[in-house]
Parts: C-alpha cells; structure tokens; sequence
C-alpha cells in the first residue's frame, strides 16, 4: 500500500501522524505482553515465577571515585607598580592598567620587576 505524502494536506498528514503514533503504541504493548509471556515462561522452565525473580537485589552501581582536589598554588608577584609598591602582578593573565600605562610610558618591564 503506497501512500502519496505530496499530494497530501497538511491536515492529512497530521491525521496520518496521530494514527501512525497510535498504531506504534499498540505495537509497542503488544511486544511488551508477548515479551513478558515469554519470560514468563523461560522462568517456569526453571521453577520460578517472574516475581521471584524480579524481588531479589539489584546488582550495585559502582560509584564514581571522587578524587580530592588539589590545593591550587598562588603564583609569586614578578612585577610591582613604581609609584604604589602594594599593586603586584604575577605576569599571568591580563596586564594590569598601571602596568600597561607604565609600559606605555617608556618604563622597562625589566625596571618593574621584583
């Protein structure tokens, strides 16, 4: 059976969508009975009911092993500001307004260097 979806009407195949969803939960509990008869039966085979199976422990999860962390180490200032001793740069991420400014000016790094 071949059907022709572009010829079709957008509320057509809307229609056809909820009858293709419908028709996939039908077949979809149809499975899951027909599953459940057959463990039903492998389980019969063996002398037990599936509720006694299924009422025994679940296998433990294995857990995720927390690793400690490690204490983040404070980098030694290298350069501080000639006219305010107290602001410090380590040399590490964004250069900071006195240092560019100074740098700008004509001081050496080297000069500001602890």
């Amino acid at each position: 059976m071949q059907i022709d979806l572009k010829s079709m009407t957008r509320k057509e195949l809307e229609k056809h969508l909820k009858d293709v969803k419908k028709a996939l939960l039908s077949a979809q509990a149809r499975d899951r009975r027909e599953a459940q008869k057959a463990a039903e039966k492998a389980a019969a085979e063996f002398g037990f009911s599936l509720s006694d199976l299924s009422d025994g422990e679940k296998p433990a999860r294995k857990s995720m092993k927390k690793w400690p962390k490690k204490p983040v180490k404070k980098s030694k200032p290298q350069f501080s500001n000639p006219s305010d001793p107290s602001q410090t740069w380590t040399g590490k991420g964004r250069q900071p307004n006195w240092y560019r400014t100074a740098v700008s000016e004509g001081t050496n790094p080297d000069d500001m260097r602890i």
